[in-house]
């Protein structure tokens, strides 16, 4: 799924190599009534590659919201975190990490790196439902908001 631009919706770029939790979490945005749109990469070099416009992604539109995984291949999530704070065109993109991890040093170690949201992912589905209907409250609502 590409994502194209359009004023009313909402655009996410999901860097998750699952393709289980990839496939709930388009379902579960598919039910919200903020009209969004994923595009879903499942490793870190191509997520960057996405981010800075490389190669096929010249010309997919920016994302307005980044859900990460912190355990992707090729370059981990940390390191793709690294590289998005640290560029000026993208350090102002909100991202938010989903991740199993439940060690502290991870959370600290995101932190650090200026993580906008840190979250362990749920082991069902309708957890899952629930915490992305508290994105969808928190964050997406207020981006299509102040976008205009």
């Amino acid at each position: 799924m590409d994502i194209e631009p359009n004023d009313e919706t909402v655009n996410i770029l999901l860097i998750e190599d699952n393709h289980t939790d990839i496939r709930m979490i388009k379902e579960i945005f598919k039910e919200f009534k903020t009209k969004t749109k994923i595009h879903s990469i499942t490793n870190g070099i191509e997520a960057l590659k996405y981010l800075n416009k490389k190669e096929k992604y010249q010309n997919k539109a920016d994302p307005d919201l980044i859900l990460l995984d912190l355990n992707i291949p090729l370059i981990d999530g940390f390191k793709v975190l690294k590289e998005i704070k640290s560029n000026d065109k993208l350090k102002k993109l909100p991202v938010i990490v989903l991740t199993t991890s439940h060690n502290p040093e991870d959370f600290l170690k995101a932190c650090k790196l200026q993580v906008d949201c840190f979250m362990n992912k749920p082991l069902c589905f309708d957890e899952y439902n629930i915490l992305l209907h508290h994105i969808e409250e928190c964050w997406l609502k207020f981006l299509k908001k102040n976008r205009k």
